[in-house]
């Protein structure tokens, strides 16, 4: 590798740096080895984390001249890389400033956060660290180049994960994210809404983060096997987004049952434009009626 610290002087957003270490390695193999690239960007070591109930961290001095990258040694192969690229992130973005003065801990709570609007300063950070890790680990030229042709699949989802050496959640996002159409994957445990990964054109979920799936959802059906994924099945859009004035449209869902109560749950819209209805509620009548459905 040739790529160094000072190629990266004038950039620290996460595209920015993914975006020029990816044009000064033209030739970065997949998968990305990402330690081979922490340590030529002056990462002097990746080491255990001993740390109970974090999963990643970084030693570093004031300067930000060296570091060391620590990791949950127990977390599956995937999971290991991303946290390394998660670690290089805050490395790398000179705007991180770490809570306790030169070390950096973070946890899986703060590995699932992946939303950058947001004004909390230490839950931005996180999100930026994650959305560095997820671009370095999963090119977006390189994921268009493999997404396969034609209509979305969770089918797809473990392909991308085995070809990208990232975990099936990494890949779903990255999927969710660069596919052609107009999908979003909603990360699904023991019946509850953890996230969701979507285009940025996709609707708004409505459906609130730590409240059940709606019960009209294929995520409700008996005959669902972990590891495979369902048929598409038609589902009222309203289940899961707010449609606007002069909308219609067609959703679609399809469900890959994980392991441990967890399941990633795809949704495809095909919105049509109509002619504007008249609508009289008032607003605070519309945020009452939404409010309704959670009740």
């Amino acid at each position: 590798m040739k790529i160094t610290r000072m190629d990266l002087a004038d950039t620290g957003s996460p595209m920015g740096l993914a975006t020029k270490i990816l044009s000064v390695e033209k030739d970065l193999p997949i998968p990305v080895p990402i330690e081979e690239l922490a340590r030529q960007l002056d990462i002097q070591d990746i080491a255990a984390l001993e740390t109970a109930g974090f999963e990643g961290g970084l030693l570093t001095d004031e300067d930000r001249s060296t570091g060391i990258i620590l990791v949950n040694q127990t977390a599956p192969a995937g999971r290991r890389r991303f946290t390394i690229g998660h670690e290089l992130g805050h490395f790398l973005i000179a705007t991180h400033r770490p809570v306790e003065s030169g070390k950096f801990l973070c946890s899986r709570a703060d590995m699932a956060n992946w939303s950058l609007d947001q004004t909390d300063r230490y839950a931005r950070m996180e999100a930026e660290a994650n959305e560095f890790s997820g671009l370095i680990l999963i090119p977006p030229p390189a994921l268009r180049k493999f997404i396969p042709k034609g209509d979305p699949s969770l089918q797809h989802i473990p392909l991308i994960a085995k070809h990208f050496d990232v975990s099936k959640e990494a890949a779903a996002r990255a999927y969710a994210r660069y596919h052609q159409e107009e999908i979003a994957i909603i990360v699904i445990k023991d019946g509850i809404v953890k996230r969701a990964h979507k285009r940025p054109t996709f609707p708004w979920i409505s459906v609130p983060y730590g409240k059940p799936v709606p019960k009209a959802s294929v995520f409700h059906a008996k005959d669902q096997r972990s590891r495979v994924a369902s048929k598409l099945s038609a589902i009222i859009p309203e289940h899961w987004i707010d449609l606007k004035a002069g909308q219609r449209a067609e959703m679609f869902e399809q469900l890959y049952p994980q392991q441990d109560g967890y399941a990633l749950l795809m949704l495809w819209l095909e919105v049509e434009e109509i002619e504007e209805e008249d609508d009289d509620r008032t607003s605070k009548e519309r945020f009452r009626d939404q409010q309704q459905k959670w009740r």
